[in-house]
């Protein structure tokens, strides 16, 4: 319980820097435990890699949990993930600032076998985002779900990230990415890029690829 209330001080501390609002929902009162704590103990949570609300719940020192109600919680967690990106980003930024290098590469999600995809309805609601089948070239096996495509810097902090269909080509993710990184070298997995690629990188905003 010390270990938690002291990170989680500590992540208040630093979400602080980055903004100066407490509470960024629509609510009628004001909430006993603010959006912006309700985010630090969502991120400290994860950093003592507690996956579930019941077992956070137990965790939560009593001047946590008697603020809000594990339904709410939940509620206003998701709510809250658009802030947690723009934390994200910002904290992102400012540790990159001064980083040349930053590596790109995407792993798969499989969701479930290939045998049992056709009979699966998970995450089928919006074709526009539903699994398909892909291929992992680096591990040489198909398979039924997402692909995870993510740039890192070279100490290891992620610059950016982005889910999408197993079927999606991985060079489509540095198209939609490549206005955001500029005068730097990016090492991607050689699945990522072509040629004329290469040249296009450069030539748009002189980011080379190694």
């Amino acid at each position: 319980m010390n270990n938690f209330i002291t990170k989680y001080e500590k992540i208040l501390e630093i979400l602080k820097q980055f903004e100066t609002k407490s509470n960024f929902l629509n609510q009628k009162r004001c909430p006993r435990l603010s959006d912006i704590e309700l985010i630090s103990v969502d991120l400290t949570a994860e950093s003592l890699s507690i996956d579930s609300e019941y077992q956070l719940f137990r965790t939560l020192p009593d001047s946590l949990s008697s603020k809000i109600e594990r339904s709410v919680y939940n509620h206003r967690r998701r709510k809250l993930f658009h802030i947690k990106e723009r934390i994200r980003k910002a904290l992102s930024e400012k540790l990159t600032n001064t980083e040349n290098y930053f590596i790109v590469d995407s792993m798969p999600l499989e969701i479930c076998k290939l045998s049992r995809s056709s009979r699966t309805s998970i995450c089928k609601e919006d074709y526009q985002t539903s699994p398909s089948k892909g291929y992992c070239a680096s591990q040489k096996f198909h398979f039924y779900g997402y692909k995870l495509h993510a740039v890192c810097s070279a100490s290891g902090v992620f610059s950016d990230f982005e889910l999408t269909q197993a079927s999606v080509h991985d060079i489509h993710y540095l198209k939609n990415i490549k206005n955001n990184f500029s005068s730097c070298v990016l090492i991607p997995y050689k699945g990522y890029l072509s040629a004329e690629y290469q040249l296009d990188l450069f030539t748009s905003n002189q980011t080379k690829s190694d």
